[in-house]
Order: C-alpha cells, then sequence, then structure tokens
C-alpha cells in the first residue's frame, strides 16, 4: 500500500470516528454515570438507564447527554483514524498477495489487536477527561471542573502525567481484546452477506443501498459484539479513572473483584443497556462511513 492510499486510509477512519461521536455520545454518558455510580456503593443512584438519562435531561438539559463530548470528539476522530488506518496497513502487510476476499482470523486477529493496543494510548487521557467531566455533570461554581482542558491541567498539576494516563492498563486490555473481536465479527459478517447478495438476481441495481444495508448490519453487530466482550474491563476502567481516592488500586482485575463482591455480575454489566444501545447505530454509522468515505478517496475495502 502506497503512501497515498495510506493517507485515504487515515482520513477515512477520521471521519469514522467523528460519525461515531455524533450518533453515539449521549448513550456514552448514560453508561459512565451507571458505572460511575451504581458500582462502588451499596445503594444505586439511578434505577436503570432510563431513570439516568431522565435525570440528565431535568437537571442539565440536552446538553447534559453530550458531556465531555468536544473530548471525545479530539480523542475519537485521532484514534479512529490511527485505528482503521493501521489496521487496513496490518492487513495489508500480513495478507500479502494472498487477496481472494474470504476473511482469515490469523490476518485479522493480529491486525486488529496491534492496531487496538495502539489506540489505547491516545484514548486513555481522553476518556479520563470524558468519565471525570461526565460524572461530574452539571457546571456550575461548585464544580471541580470548568471544561475539559481545565480538567486536563488540574489532573496534570494534581496527580502529573501518570494520573493523566490513570486507567491505561484496563484501556489497553479492552481495545486489544475488544477490537480483534470487533474485527472479526465485522469480516466474517459482511463476507457472508455478501456471499448471499450476490446470489439474488438483480442486486447489482442497488448496490449502494446494498452497501449500505450490509454496512449497518455487519457494523452494528460487531460493535455489540465488542462491548459483550469487553464490558467488566471497561466498568474497572471507569471506576479507576473516576474514584476520588487516588491510591485506590489501578489493578482492573482487583476492581472487577471488588465490583463483583459488592455487587454481582450485575455491576460487572453496569451500564450495559445504553452502551449496547449506542453500540448499533454508533458502530453502523462508523462503518458505514469508513467505507463511503474510502470509496469517495479512491479506495474500495473488498
Amino acid at each position: 500500500m502506497g503512501t497515498g492510499e495510506a493517507a485515504k486510509e487515515y482520513g477515512a477512519g477520521f471521519a469514522a470516528g467523528l460519525s461515531m461521536v455524533i450518533t453515539g455520545h449521549p448513550f456514552d454518558t448514560i453508561k459512565v454515570k451507571l458505572q460511575a455510580h451504581n458500582t462502588t456503593t451499596n445503594q444505586k443512584l439511578y434505577k436503570n438507564a432510563l431513570h439516568c438519562a431522565s435525570r440528565i435531561l431535568i437537571n442539565e438539559g440536552i446538553r447534559g447527554l453530550y458531556r465531555g463530548a468536544s473530548s471525545s470528539f479530539i480523542g475519537m476522530s485521532i484514534e479512529s483514524s490511527v485505528f482503521f488506518g493501521t489496521y487496513s496497513l496490518m492487513k495489508s502487510f500480513f495478507q500479502g498477495t494472498n487477496v481472494d476476499g474470504q476473511p482469515q482470523l490469523q490476518v485479522i486477529l493480529p491486525s486488529a489487536g496491534c492496531s487496538g493496543a495502539l489506540i489505547s494510548g491516545i484514548l486513555c487521557p481522553t476518556e479520563l477527561v470524558k468519565c471525570r467531566m461526565q460524572v461530574q455533570g452539571k457546571i456550575n461554581t461548585g464544580s471541580k471542573y470548568k471544561g475539559p482542558l481545565d480538567c486536563a491541567l488540574k489532573t496534570l498539576q494534581s496527580e502529573g502525567v501518570r494520573g493523566i494516563f490513570r486507567g491505561g492498563v484496563p484501556t489497553l486490555m479492552r481495545e486489544a481484546i475488544g477490537n480483534s473481536v470487533f474485527f472479526g465479527s465485522y469480516e466474517f459478517s459482511r463476507y457472508w452477506m455478501h456471499l448471499r447478495m450476490a446470489s439474488i438476481p438483480g442486486i447489482e441495481k442497488n448496490r449502494i443501498l446494498n452497501d449500505i444495508g450490509i454496512g449497518i448490519v455487519s457494523g452494528g453487530f460487531s460493535g455489540i459484539a465488542f462491548w459483550t466482550a469487553v464490558m467488566p474491563i471497561d466498568v474497572a476502567k471507569t471506576i479507576i479513572q473516576t474514584t476520588p481516592d487516588m491510591n485506590s488500586s489501578r489493578n482492573p482485575f482487583q476492581v472487577i473483584s471488588l465490583v463483583y463482591r459488592k455487587s454481582g455480575l450485575r455491576g460487572c454489566y453496569a451500564g450495559l443497556g445504553p452502551t449496547l444501545a449506542r453500540a448499533f447505530p454508533a458502530n453502523a454509522a462508523a462503518i458505514v462511513t469508513w467505507e463511503f468515505t474510502a470509496k469517495l478517496l479512491g479506495i474500495r475495502h473488498e
């Protein structure tokens, strides 16, 4: 893959990240609040995801659902650009000249896993800021942080560089494992659907609509597979990044164990409802945007 094609892959990934934040950030805000407030004590602040959403809208308005979105736009766009671009480059490298269209796990898993691990370094500080802003709630004179930049600067001042990368281990684990599951699900479901569609007479007449439909289904399904696989790790990450006790454990396994003892298996999957509700539309939007931006730029993801 040449330099020009690589740049186009990164550009397509950047567009995918923007569409993902626009579509999915309100669901993510609900997820983070449930994880931060419903797992660390025996008393739950929110009854369920719907109750959480209603409280946000009543107390903060629609802006409350997009709390911390500015850091997400920056982080997710850069992360998505690096992730999709690197995945495509590594996939091209691993499969070499063997391009017959059939998915290969020995190509997909190392490409997705390594790319996920790479972007965890970008995601960790941006998600820390996002989560702390989301947990804080309405910004007023009594709030600790006035905005994402203020949050980042105060974290650096009080906790240093190590503090801004708090939660780095669970972030790396989530991205490496989750994105291997994501792209494995995406590649195989997309391949299977294209085979099925190709057997239908006259299907080429509606190629664009068919590609959009396949992108929506494969992207949405893969997003659900991602979060179902790594939700306990994400719960641990949120708790590690938002706890006011700076001396608390950063070991995700210890945190998951503590959550399990306090809240059971349900606590380990806190926020799963809004996360899965977000996963389908957000990842469907990202995949469709990625595929069609790439095609507009002259790249085809066969």
